[in-house]
């Protein structure tokens, strides 16, 4: 096994939004299809998708999943307020070994975190 984590789902209230703010926190596109009832808007490296569909409902208490930052998470966490979520947890260092984290809230209220080794 190279990564434990093979595919996750962030429910959404509004899809639009939701793919509009992971759009301008990760400076990515992050297109929205329409599946009929399911509506998906995949993000990159295919391990996960930001999900409407009336069976999902966006938690603040449910897993927390940490996202990529790249080299230094910096520049993401510093796109979450524009973008319209909430900064948590400020750039906090784990350790030396483990780099960085962060914590913030999505726009549909899910409690996302971020890491970095710088």
């Amino acid at each position: 096994m190279q990564h434990l984590i093979n595919w996750f789902e962030i429910p959404t209230e509004d899809i639009n939004r939701a793919a509009d703010f992971y759009s301008k926190v990760l400076d990515i596109p992050v297109p929205v299809q329409d599946l009929g009832d399911l509506k998906m808007a995949f993000l990159p490296e295919g391990f996960g998708a930001l999900v409407k569909h009336p069976s999902y409902t966006p938690s603040y208490q449910g897993p927390l999943i940490y996202l990529n930052g790249g080299d230094d998470l910096t520049q993401l966490l510093e796109r979450v307020e524009p973008a319209g979520g909430k900064v948590l947890r400020a750039k906090t260092l784990v350790s030396p070994q483990f780099g960085f984290m962060a914590l913030f809230e999505d726009t549909e209220g899910n409690r996302m975190a971020l890491h970095s080794r710088n």
